[in-house]
């Protein structure tokens, strides 16, 4: 991180851009007034890089203008501004300026706080620009939501992501990474989230939009993206907007049949609810930050490994920083008043119990599951095999145990068998919370989930990784056809293919 005292005010920034000969653009803002062109004027210089500034203000001023959009703050209206606004550089001044100037259009579309304050303070953000004079553009949009109560500090908010956007577009566009962290130079998460970011042109050939969505959790941006079925990063409020949600978490390091099916399963009960019954509903795989950083450093190879092998099974992917449930939820509450359900298994479901992840909240557990259970939020708990039960319970690790475990508390009484199976109604959590259990299993806050593979219960993520690498054939029964050969195809999770039998290993010789 770029520490506090090496920090370019805002003022400079925008003085360091009005000065820098090349740079000359457009300034076209809708929403909460000219924000960032103010940040330009007031910082002196303006005249050097302000070709125009416009805030098509009235809808029917803007509709004549940029043309019609599904919504006047979308990402769609911002690409119509910015098509409008560069093609209007061009054709106006290329001709005059083009050899020695490098164009630029910045644009935004908000709604910030209204009059009455029960609007969403939401807005996007993009700035189209040449790297050198007459090349073809590159681009970088960015969603933001304001966080201050008061109009006038969003407008001050704005200002300032804005100039910090056209900033790192111009001078930290060879270092994405530093340019993500400088989004909220002079700024808080507090004030302004950054829950969406896409690069694309010249400028940008080798950028991965994934790895930059996945640094606007891991540097505090925001709290969770989101990635389509194809790999493309989407914007949530636009994915999750007054839909019913349905979430597994999970490491999915393979994603694997259980996963699957565990989610399937939980789907068709979910969709027959009668809060969810002929509603859309958006079903999602997620992984915690904590997850993916479970071994020390963020590897971007395995996060992308993940993520693809979801994707090419068309799943939807959630990146969240809430290791708590109730966040999670709270997080959907943001876009949807619809019915929340959450796929798990019988660890989690544990996990769920453990005060432990509780003491920092004044009312404990009780306050946890009051924000959890709040609002129609539902669990639906996959069930697990006694000797996997009994293992996880003596290790902490939900994998196959290569022996029946001794002395071993048993579910409600039952002795050691392959043939019990642990669901939500006979699990046992600890003596003083057994009451509350039973409560919220009993008014179907937690239900089992039904119609599963019996067949399927013997598969752990961490069994087939190990499997993998030791080169053990059968972890290819465990996952899902297609990423059984995206594994192999991309040699992901440590698998390396056989050699021919009478080909000679390589061997490294000593200096």
């Amino acid at each position: 991180m770029v520490e506090k005292k090496d920090l370019l005010t805002t003022n400079r920034k925008a003085l360091t851009i009005n000065l820098d000969e090349p740079k000359y653009g457009t300034f076209a803002e809708i929403g909460a007034g000219q924000e960032v062109a103010r940040v330009f004027f007031q910082a002196g210089g303006a005249s050097g890089t302000v070709a125009k500034t416009i805030s098509a203000y009235d809808m029917a001023f803007s509709d004549a203008i940029y043309g019609k959009a599904p919504r006047y703050v979308s990402r769609e209206r911002l690409s119509l501004m910015l098509d409008h606004e560069y093609q209007l550089l061009l054709e106006r001044l290329a001709t005059s300026r083009g050899d020695r100037t490098t164009f630029f259009v910045f644009a935004d579309t908000v709604a910030a706080r209204n009059f009455k304050g029960t609007n969403e303070a939401h807005g996007w953000m993009g700035i189209r620009f040449q790297l050198e004079p007459g090349s073809a553009p590159s681009e970088i949009f960015i969603h933001v939501r304001m966080w201050d109560k008061e109009n006038v500090l969003q407008q001050e908010a704005l200002g300032i992501v804005g100039t910090n956007l056209i900033y790192g577009a111009f001078y930290y566009r060879d270092d994405p990474k530093k340019f993500t962290q400088s989004l909220l130079d002079n700024l808080s998460s507090d004030r302004i989230e950054v829950d969406m970011l896409r690069f694309s042109g010249p400028a940008f050939a080798t950028v991965d939009n994934r790895l930059m969505s996945l640094h606007l959790v891991q540097f505090g941006l925001t709290n969770a993206v989101m990635f389509g079925g194809n790999g493309e990063v989407l914007q949530p409020s636009e994915i999750l907007r007054n839909k019913a949600v349905l979430v597994e978490r999970g490491s999915f390091r393979p994603v694997t049949h259980v996963n699957v099916d565990m989610l399937n399963c939980a789907t068709a009960q979910f969709v027959q609810e009668p809060l969810v019954k002929g509603k859309p509903v958006v079903v999602l795989m997620e992984i915690t930050m904590n997850n993916l950083l479970a071994a020390g450093e963020l590897d971007p190879q395995d996060f992308l490994a993940r993520v693809d092998l979801l994707s090419d099974i068309g799943f939807t992917v959630l990146i969240s920083n809430y290791s708590e449930y109730f966040r999670l939820t709270s997080y959907f509450r943001r876009y949807t008043k619809e019915m929340i359900g959450v796929a798990m298994g019988i660890n989690n479901l544990l996990e769920i119990f453990n005060e432990k992840y509780y003491e920092n909240l004044e009312g404990g557990i009780l306050e946890s599951f009051g924000r959890l259970f709040r609002n129609s939020v539902r669990l639906y708990i996959y069930p697990m095999r006694q000797e996997a039960y009994d293992h996880y319970l003596t290790t902490g690790q939900t994998s196959a145990p290569i022996a029946a475990p001794a002395n071993v508390p048993r579910a409600m009484g039952h002795s050691f068998t392959s043939n019990v199976l642990i669901t939500a109604k006979n699990v046992q959590v600890i003596d003083h919370l057994r009451n509350l259990y039973n409560h919220l299993l009993e008014n179907h806050y937690i239900d089992c989930i039904v119609g599963f593979d019996v067949n399927m219960l013997h598969i752990f993520s961490r069994d087939v990784l190990r499997r993998i690498k030791e080169k053990d054939p059968t972890w290819e029964e465990m996952v899902p056809a297609a990423v059984a050969v995206a594994i192999k195809k991309r040699n992901l999770f440590g698998f390396a293919p056989a050699l021919p039998v009478g080909e000679p290993t390589a061997t490294i010789r000593s200096a």
